[in-house]
Protein backbone atom coordinates (compact mmCIF):
# COMPACT_ATOMS: atom_id res chain seq x y z
CA UNK A 1 0.00 0.00 0.00
CA UNK A 2 1.23 3.97 -0.87
CA UNK A 3 2.61 6.00 1.89
CA UNK A 4 1.88 9.43 2.06
CA UNK A 5 4.44 11.81 3.88
CA UNK A 6 3.12 14.42 5.79
CA UNK A 7 5.07 16.80 8.85
CA UNK A 8 4.11 19.03 11.64
CA UNK A 9 5.02 20.94 14.94
CA UNK A 10 3.76 19.33 18.38
CA UNK A 11 1.34 21.86 19.83
CA UNK A 12 2.20 23.63 23.18
CA UNK A 13 -1.43 24.24 23.74
CA UNK A 14 -3.69 21.95 23.94
CA UNK A 15 -7.03 24.18 24.28
CA UNK A 16 -9.78 25.02 22.34
CA UNK A 17 -8.89 28.70 21.84
CA UNK A 18 -5.59 27.47 20.15
CA UNK A 19 -7.10 24.82 18.25
CA UNK A 20 -9.88 27.41 16.89
CA UNK A 21 -5.93 29.97 16.04
CA UNK A 22 -4.53 27.17 14.18
CA UNK A 23 -7.83 26.71 11.93
CA UNK A 24 -7.29 30.44 11.16
CA UNK A 25 -3.52 29.66 9.52
CA UNK A 26 -4.64 26.87 7.69
CA UNK A 27 -3.41 24.51 10.22
CA UNK A 28 -5.14 21.50 11.84
CA UNK A 29 -5.05 20.26 15.24
CA UNK A 30 -4.35 16.19 15.34
CA UNK A 31 -3.51 13.85 17.64
CA UNK A 32 -1.81 10.36 17.35
CA UNK A 33 -2.50 7.61 19.78
CA UNK A 34 -2.25 3.92 19.80
CA UNK A 35 1.76 4.01 20.92
CA UNK A 36 3.46 4.52 24.50
CA UNK A 37 1.51 7.79 24.54
CA UNK A 38 -0.67 10.43 22.77
CA UNK A 39 1.09 12.86 20.75
CA UNK A 40 -0.92 15.77 20.06
CA UNK A 41 0.43 18.22 16.94
CA UNK A 42 -0.76 20.43 14.22
CA UNK A 43 -0.20 19.72 10.57
CA UNK A 44 -0.99 22.12 7.05
CA UNK A 45 -4.97 21.65 6.15
CA UNK A 46 -3.23 21.03 2.31
CA UNK A 47 -1.68 17.84 3.78
CA UNK A 48 -4.78 16.41 3.62
CA UNK A 49 -5.68 16.43 0.36
CA UNK A 50 -4.20 13.02 -0.61
CA UNK A 51 -5.55 11.69 2.81
CA UNK A 52 -9.06 12.22 2.72
CA UNK A 53 -10.26 13.88 -0.47
CA UNK A 54 -9.42 10.52 -2.41
CA UNK A 55 -10.92 7.26 -2.82
CA UNK A 56 -7.96 5.21 -2.17
CA UNK A 57 -6.37 4.13 0.62
CA UNK A 58 -2.91 5.00 2.30
CA UNK A 59 -0.23 4.86 5.27
CA UNK A 60 0.86 7.64 6.66
CA UNK A 61 4.29 8.64 7.57
CA UNK A 62 4.29 11.47 9.83
CA UNK A 63 7.35 13.87 10.71
CA UNK A 64 7.37 15.81 14.01
CA UNK A 65 10.25 17.66 14.78
CA UNK A 66 12.92 15.11 12.68
CA UNK A 67 11.05 12.08 14.06
CA UNK A 68 8.82 9.91 11.97
CA UNK A 69 5.74 7.89 13.18
CA UNK A 70 4.12 5.64 10.91
CA UNK A 71 0.32 5.57 11.09
CA UNK A 72 -3.39 5.62 9.59
CA UNK A 73 -6.12 7.64 9.23
CA UNK A 74 -8.20 6.80 11.57
CA UNK A 75 -11.07 9.66 11.63
CA UNK A 76 -11.63 13.22 10.52
CA UNK A 77 -14.38 15.85 11.74
CA UNK A 78 -15.77 18.12 9.72
CA UNK A 79 -17.31 21.56 10.15
CA UNK A 80 -21.37 21.18 9.79
CA UNK A 81 -22.01 24.08 7.31
CA UNK A 82 -17.90 25.13 5.43
CA UNK A 83 -17.20 20.66 5.30
CA UNK A 84 -13.20 21.81 6.35
CA UNK A 85 -11.73 18.81 8.59
CA UNK A 86 -11.37 20.60 11.97
CA UNK A 87 -9.48 17.57 13.94
CA UNK A 88 -7.71 14.44 12.62
CA UNK A 89 -6.96 11.47 14.72
CA UNK A 90 -3.91 9.08 13.66
CA UNK A 91 -3.31 5.72 14.90
CA UNK A 92 0.52 4.51 15.15
CA UNK A 93 1.23 1.25 13.65
CA UNK A 94 3.91 -0.97 14.24
CA UNK A 95 5.52 -3.40 11.44
CA UNK A 96 4.72 -6.78 13.86
CA UNK A 97 1.32 -5.84 14.29
CA UNK A 98 -1.90 -6.32 12.43
CA UNK A 99 -3.87 -3.01 11.53
CA UNK A 100 -7.63 -2.55 10.84
CA UNK A 101 -8.01 -0.26 7.41
CA UNK A 102 -10.47 -0.42 4.34
CA UNK A 103 -9.07 -1.10 0.83
CA UNK A 104 -10.78 0.13 -2.48
CA UNK A 105 -12.39 -2.73 -4.67
CA UNK A 106 -11.15 -3.05 -8.15
CA UNK A 107 -13.23 -4.66 -10.64
CA UNK A 108 -11.12 -6.30 -13.77
CA UNK A 109 -12.11 -8.43 -17.03
CA UNK A 110 -15.23 -8.28 -19.52
CA UNK A 111 -18.23 -10.30 -17.61
CA UNK A 112 -20.11 -12.47 -20.64
CA UNK A 113 -23.44 -11.36 -18.25
CA UNK A 114 -23.09 -8.00 -19.31
CA UNK A 115 -22.73 -8.75 -22.85
CA UNK A 116 -25.90 -10.81 -22.78
CA UNK A 117 -27.45 -7.34 -21.66
CA UNK A 118 -26.95 -7.69 -17.76
CA UNK A 119 -26.24 -4.67 -15.52
CA UNK A 120 -23.46 -4.72 -13.03
CA UNK A 121 -23.60 -3.23 -9.54
CA UNK A 122 -20.90 -2.58 -7.14
CA UNK A 123 -22.14 -3.37 -3.95
CA UNK A 124 -19.31 -2.39 -1.92
CA UNK A 125 -16.81 -0.10 -3.19
CA UNK A 126 -14.27 -0.63 0.00
CA UNK A 127 -13.75 -3.81 2.12
CA UNK A 128 -12.51 -4.10 5.75
CA UNK A 129 -9.47 -6.04 5.88
CA UNK A 130 -6.69 -6.81 8.36
CA UNK A 131 -3.43 -7.69 7.94
CA UNK A 132 0.19 -6.60 8.66
CA UNK A 133 1.10 -3.08 6.90
CA UNK A 134 3.77 -4.76 4.58
CA UNK A 135 1.01 -6.99 3.36
CA UNK A 136 -1.63 -4.55 3.04
CA UNK A 137 -2.06 -3.71 -0.91
CA UNK A 138 -3.47 -0.74 -2.89
CA UNK A 139 -6.54 -2.15 -4.18
CA UNK A 140 -8.75 -5.44 -3.75
CA UNK A 141 -8.59 -7.09 -7.53
CA UNK A 142 -11.82 -9.34 -8.29
CA UNK A 143 -12.05 -10.87 -11.60
CA UNK A 144 -15.15 -10.71 -13.06
CA UNK A 145 -14.59 -12.09 -16.56
CA UNK A 146 -16.75 -15.13 -15.34
CA UNK A 147 -19.75 -13.77 -13.86
CA UNK A 148 -23.17 -14.67 -16.19
CA UNK A 149 -26.39 -12.97 -15.58
CA UNK A 150 -27.42 -13.65 -11.60
CA UNK A 151 -23.68 -14.33 -10.96
CA UNK A 152 -22.53 -12.74 -7.79
CA UNK A 153 -19.04 -12.45 -6.25
CA UNK A 154 -19.24 -12.82 -1.99
CA UNK A 155 -16.66 -11.67 1.02
CA UNK A 156 -16.36 -15.74 1.48
CA UNK A 157 -15.17 -16.55 -1.85
CA UNK A 158 -11.99 -14.21 -2.02
CA UNK A 159 -8.77 -15.63 -1.11
CA UNK A 160 -6.04 -13.07 -0.77
CA UNK A 161 -3.00 -14.51 1.50
CA UNK A 162 -2.31 -12.69 4.54
CA UNK A 163 -5.20 -11.00 4.72
CA UNK A 164 -8.19 -11.19 7.09
CA UNK A 165 -11.85 -10.21 5.58
CA UNK A 166 -13.56 -8.55 8.74
CA UNK A 167 -17.12 -7.72 6.59
CA UNK A 168 -19.83 -10.18 6.98
CA UNK A 169 -18.94 -13.45 4.92
CA UNK A 170 -22.20 -13.96 2.70
CA UNK A 171 -22.07 -9.94 2.32
CA UNK A 172 -22.34 -9.38 -1.98
CA UNK A 173 -19.47 -7.31 -3.43
CA UNK A 174 -20.56 -7.63 -7.19
CA UNK A 175 -23.40 -8.88 -9.12
CA UNK A 176 -24.61 -9.06 -12.02
CA UNK A 177 -28.04 -7.95 -12.51
CA UNK A 178 -31.56 -9.42 -14.93
CA UNK A 179 -32.58 -6.65 -16.67
CA UNK A 180 -35.55 -6.53 -19.29
CA UNK A 181 -33.67 -6.19 -22.44
CA UNK A 182 -31.80 -9.60 -20.75
CA UNK A 183 -34.88 -11.14 -19.31
CA UNK A 184 -37.05 -11.35 -22.76
CA UNK A 185 -33.91 -12.63 -25.18
CA UNK A 186 -33.25 -8.64 -26.61
CA UNK A 187 -30.00 -7.80 -27.67
CA UNK A 188 -28.21 -5.26 -25.57
CA UNK A 189 -29.75 -1.58 -26.60
CA UNK A 190 -32.85 -3.11 -28.15
CA UNK A 191 -34.31 -2.31 -25.13
CA UNK A 192 -34.19 1.23 -25.24
CA UNK A 193 -34.70 1.26 -29.04
CA UNK A 194 -38.52 -0.38 -28.57
CA UNK A 195 -39.46 2.40 -25.48
CA UNK A 196 -38.51 5.17 -28.36
CA UNK A 197 -40.71 3.29 -30.85
CA UNK A 198 -43.65 2.64 -28.21
CA UNK A 199 -43.26 6.50 -27.22
CA UNK A 200 -43.19 7.70 -31.10
CA UNK A 201 -46.68 5.35 -31.70
CA UNK A 202 -48.25 6.49 -28.44
CA UNK A 203 -47.63 10.01 -29.79
CA UNK A 204 -49.12 9.09 -33.12
CA UNK A 205 -52.43 7.58 -31.43
CA UNK A 206 -52.97 10.58 -29.50
CA UNK A 207 -52.43 12.93 -32.29
CA UNK A 208 -55.00 10.98 -34.31
CA UNK A 209 -57.26 11.44 -31.21
CA UNK A 210 -57.04 15.13 -30.92
CA UNK A 211 -57.63 15.23 -34.86
CA UNK A 212 -60.94 13.34 -34.45
CA UNK A 213 -62.01 15.24 -31.68
CA UNK A 214 -61.48 18.73 -33.66
CA UNK A 215 -63.38 17.09 -36.48
CA UNK A 216 -66.25 16.31 -34.02
CA UNK A 217 -66.25 19.72 -32.71
CA UNK A 218 -66.40 21.61 -36.42
CA UNK A 219 -69.47 19.02 -37.62
CA UNK A 220 -71.49 20.11 -34.20
CA UNK A 221 -71.19 23.77 -34.70
CA UNK A 222 -71.56 23.58 -38.29
CA UNK A 223 -75.29 22.37 -36.76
Amino acid sequence: MKTVSISGSFRENVGKKDAKEKRKQGLIPCVIYGGKEQLHFYTNELNFRDLVYTPDSCLVKIDLNGKAYDAILQDAQFHPVTDKILHADFLEIFPDKPVKIDIPVKLEGDAPGLLQGGKLHLLLRKLRAKALPKDLPDYITIDISNLDIGDTVKVSSLDHKNIEFLNYPESVIVIIKTTRASAIGMEPGEEELEAEAEAEEAAEEEGKEGEGEEGATKDESSE
